[in-house]
């Protein structure tokens, strides 16, 4: 095999190759005199088939198996001879007809082979890293806030007379055409709906203010041009409806008996709970703003060129998703305050921090021999099982089946236990804050 460098561009190699043809034919050989002890043939006692016979029958097979398995060994070599961390797989270009002709026997294998790598990552000192840690004490008012938001949700409503206003709730059957033709998802049985919840699209829930238990209304409303279904987006819509019963919010009181419509025994139980999930979303935004830091200074000390190919991936899959969003929003980038341009260099900057980053965490990990166990991988799927009740056996299947999609499930657990490493060694001094301040960067 003769290996040679023809091109050294930035992160990019290219190599040319040369298999032999004469080391192609051995091991050919070798894999048909492998065949000849298994394989069956009519004529012929088992073991004693000619090997010049089963070329004839297999030779070509096994040809290309055997440059298969050559080209991957050729790969291998060049990566392991020159320490090399692939950014990407390997891309093999043949030479015009080398493949045919090395099929056939005729020619040695010719084929160029490009690749792009990883650049050295020479890490920075974890130990003189300092950061700042937010937290945000919680306070009655927050509980009380939240207390209000729970009583909200739960509100009772009562019989009403009169004609919906808007906080009612009317509970209705509705059946929409367009064009005079129902269309999907444009009919609905006994559906509640609070006037000006926004549930429906924009006209909707007006048309029904001052409608009565057992009317019924005809009316015309347009669903928006940002509209996630195309087939509807922008048209206007005639809707029948019928209410079969309109309700007022009743009043409800903070007490105890409330708390035990939702299961707690007391009220004073309910503002424990309530404020142990309002201390968990503290703990979480104060974490997300010192891992965010954290991320801050090790793109500062680690500066490199990314792979060009790694970017190009990243930014692509950004740029789709802003593209999509804008289209949604029916906005344009002069919406945004910017131009197409100046949007773009602003997502490929964001694409080569992320890929970076990304290296820089995987080298940190592998340098420290961090690992995501089973264990941690299989509790993650069984999470993800559990927030879709009664598909958990569907949610198993598809991980178990996808590499790729339980790659999606290590890469966050693996990030999240070296931002934990790298937390251990960093210098770390807490303050504390408003809740406001906590979550202002967030919010915005």
């Amino acid at each position: 095999m003769q290996v040679t460098e023809t091109s050294v561009e930035g992160l990019k190699r290219e190599y040319r190759v040369v298999v032999p043809a004469s080391d192609l034919a051995a091991k050919v050989d070798e894999k048909l005199d492998e065949l000849k002890g298994r394989v069956q043939l009519r004529g012929f006692r088992p073991g004693k088939v000619p090997v010049a016979h089963l070329k004839r029958l297999y030779g070509k097979a096994a040809m290309a198996e055997v440059i298969e398995a050559a080209v991957r060994e050729a790969n291998s070599k060049i990566v392991t001879d020159n320490g090399y961390k692939l950014a990407t797989e390997p891309k093999v270009v043949p030479e015009d007809g080398a493949v045919e002709s090395a099929i056939e026997g005729k020619a040695d294998l010719a084929y160029k082979v490009e690749i792009e790598i990883v650049p050295p990552i020479e890490l920075a000192d974890f130990k003189s890293i300092k950061l700042q840690r937010l937290s945000a004490e919680v306070t009655d008012a927050e509980v009380d806030e939240a207390l209000q938001k729970i009583a909200e949700q739960n509100r009772p409503f009562v019989a009403k007379i009169e004609g919906a206003e808007k906080g009612d709730k009317v509970t209705i059957s509705f059946r929409g055409m367009l064009d005079g033709k129902p269309f999907e998802g444009g009919s609905g049985e006994g559906v509640p709906i609070v006037i000006g919840s926004s549930q429906f699209i924009p006209g909707f829930e007006d048309n029904l203010i001052g409608i009565k238990a057992g009317e019924s209304r005809t009316f015309g409303a347009k669903f928006p041009d940002a509209y996630a279904s195309p087939a509807l987006a922008g048209k206007e819509a005639t809707f029948n409806v019928t209410a079969s019963a309109v309700e007022v919010p009743g009043a409800i009181t903070l007490d105890d008996d409330f708390a035990k419509t939702l299961g707690l025994e007391s009220l004073a139980k309910l503002r424990e709970g309530v404020k142990d999930r309002v201390q968990r979303e503290h703990t979480a935004a104060s974490r997300q703003k010192l891992k965010r830091e954290l991320l801050d200074q090790l793109d500062e000390r680690h500066k490199f060129e990314p792979p060009p190919s790694l970017v190009e991936q990243e930014f692509n899959g950004v740029w789709s998703s802003i593209e999509n969003d804008l289209k949604a929003q029916n906005r344009t980038f002069a919406d945004e305050g910017t131009t197409e341009e100046k949007a773009r260099a602003e997502y490929r900057a964001i694409a080569e921090r992320r890929v970076r980053l990304g290296l820089v965490i995987a080298e940190i990990g592998e340098k420290n021999n961090i690992k995501v166990t089973d264990e941690q991988i299989t509790a993650a799927v069984v999470e993800r099982a559990r927030q879709l009740p009664g598909q958990e056996q569907q949610v198993w299947e598809y991980y178990r089946n996808n590499p790729n999609a339980l790659a999606s499930i290590r890469a966050p657990i693996f990030e999240e236990k070296v931002v934990d490493f790298l937390l251990e060694l960093a210098e770390i001094t807490d303050k504390q804050v408003s809740r406001e301040e906590l979550f202002k960067e967030d919010e915005e």
